[in-house]
């Protein structure tokens, strides 16, 4: 009878190669740590311990008490390849010319050196399971998607019953692909029949077989993009008659600029009745349980083969999700403090700020430097973000943070042109722009308001805010449509 690594090995002979190559992974005095780089899908600021007393996320809690959270975190772009791509090369949206599902960051920035790039060629064997960089989900399931080759030495793309039952996924709105829809399905079979578990099986047997060097294993979980799918288990922890709507007040966009909304969602709430949605959100709640299980089996892997005091492991998502805020609000697309922030954990064995929480603002491309810095390796000068070390360190330590999200809206029934939106988050303030105001403007004072529903930007009382925080986000951020040649509308 075959082990399930064994069996994994032969499904995927990558893994068998990896193995081969290195006898040894790693010693108790390991000079060099290792890396456990984990990803997830569209995973809102949704965790247990961060406030959300709906979701059931004992293991992201878990790496949470034992590492540092960082509360306020904040995407480049609130969409999947240009907010990874920027991620993974630390450099800003307007440096890899990446704004849209299509274009590979290569196109712009074509010697640029990745994050696990970096690893590998100082002699980490860098592997990646899943989505990484962009795949489109759930057709990309499966393939390489828009992988970059040179940033590892193996990898390995599960694909699971999730994509084999497709036709099972209930889509309300059928006019949209499952992709773009509130659509989900109540999974039948067992965890490791589904992608996101083959995944974790799949890194698992990477983090038992290899063995002589120290490691940056990327792990990317599919789950909880849409379609929300997960195991029925899942589901059941989110009784329906708990699940309810946000709320804001009725007059909620009447002072928020047309352009502040996404085009792929005009309709509130997609024009669902409240039932619908609510099953949307239990769906949605289910996978992010899902993946929180996978997470777990991960963790239990580092404890299990002695792996976690010589593993620095960084759990992120590629942006915030929206669940129905702004009065019909869902997905990302969108520069509010739901698409904008996402969740990011750090959990490093010497760091001095573990089990704290850290309010500061930091942005994601700020974690290239943070992993270079911590493990003596040389980067690029033109980094975008900043080293997280001090923060580590000492989780309330003065920050001057700010953080800057862009997003590009397809011309449509609303523009007859491309209207790139801008935004700066401080520790007070959230500004943002629309084609450098022409389309409108936002200020919101998140001391007072911190759900963003009272638009500031005209009130004159507000003026030098607006001005000061115009004037700090213009050098950060174009504001206006790069060449359309740069970019496809239909993949905006």
């Amino acid at each position: 009878m075959l082990t399930a690594a064994e069996s994994l090995l032969r499904r995927w002979p990558l893994l068998l190669a990896f193995a081969a190559l290195t006898p040894s992974l790693h010693s108790a005095n390991a000079p060099r740590p290792n890396i456990l780089f984990i990803a997830v899908d569209d995973l809102g600021s949704v965790l247990h311990s961060a406030g959300d007393r709906v979701a059931s996320t004992p293991n992201l809690d878990r790496l949470a008490a034992t590492g540092v959270r960082f509360d306020r975190a904040y995407c480049q772009i609130p969409l999947c390849n240009p907010t990874r791509a920027s991620l993974l090369t630390g450099l800003r949206p307007d440096a890899t010319g990446v704004y849209d599902l299509a274009r590979h960051f290569r196109a712009s920035v074509p010697e640029v050196v990745t994050l696990p790039q970096l690893f590998k060629n100082h002699g980490w064997f860098s592997a990646r399971v899943g989505k990484l960089y962009h795949y489109d989900v759930p057709s990309g399931i499966g393939t390489d998607g828009l992988d970059d080759s040179p940033s590892w030495n193996v990898v390995v793309n599960p694909r699971g019953r999730d994509v084999t039952d497709a036709a099972h996924i209930v889509n309300p709105t059928p006019q949209k692909p499952v992709s773009a829809a509130l659509s989900w399905l109540r999974a039948e079979g067992t965890d490791e029949e589904q992608t996101d578990g083959l995944i974790a099986t799949a890194a698992i047997c990477l983090l038992e077989q290899s063995r002589g060097k120290p490691f940056f294993l990327g792990v990317g979980f599919f789950r909880p993009h849409t379609p929300f799918v997960a195991p029925k288990k899942y589901f059941d922890l989110y009784p329906i008659g708990e699940i309810h709507l946000p709320i804001a007040p009725p007059d909620d966009r009447a002072d928020i600029p047309p352009a502040a909304f996404a085009h792929n969602n005009p309709t509130p709430h997609y024009g669902l009745d409240e039932s619908t949605l609510r099953s949307a959100l239990q769906a949605y709640y289910a996978s992010v349980s899902f993946v929180d299980a996978q997470v777990g089996r991960l963790l239990d892997a580092l404890d299990r083969l002695g792996l976690a005091r010589d593993t620095i492991v960084v759990l992120w998502s590629d942006h915030g999700y929206h669940l129905g805020e702004h009065l019909g609000v869902w997905q990302k697309r969108t520069l509010f403090e739901e698409s904008a922030r996402a969740p990011l954990i750090i959990r490093d064995p010497t760091a001095r700020g573990n089990g704290s929480a850290c309010a500061r603002i930091v942005e994601f491309v700020d974690i290239f430097p943070t992993l270079a810095e911590r493990c003596g390796l040389p980067f690029p000068a033109d980094l975008a973000g900043r080293s997280l070390q001090p923060l580590l360190a000492h989780p309330t330590a003065e920050w001057d943070g700010r953080a800057i999200t862009q997003i590009l809206r397809p011309p449509d029934a609303r523009f007859s042109q491309p209207v790139m939106g801008r935004s700066i988050r401080t520790e007070r303030w959230r500004f943002t722009e629309w084609n450098e105001g022409r389309e409108g403007a936002e200020l919101y004072d998140h001391t007072a308001d911190p759900h963003e529903l009272r638009n500031l930007a005209a009130d004159p009382a507000h003026a030098s805010t607006v001005r000061d925080l115009r004037a700090r986000l213009a050098p950060l951020a174009r504001g206006t449509a790069p060449d359309a040649v740069n970019f496809n509308p239909a993949r905006l």
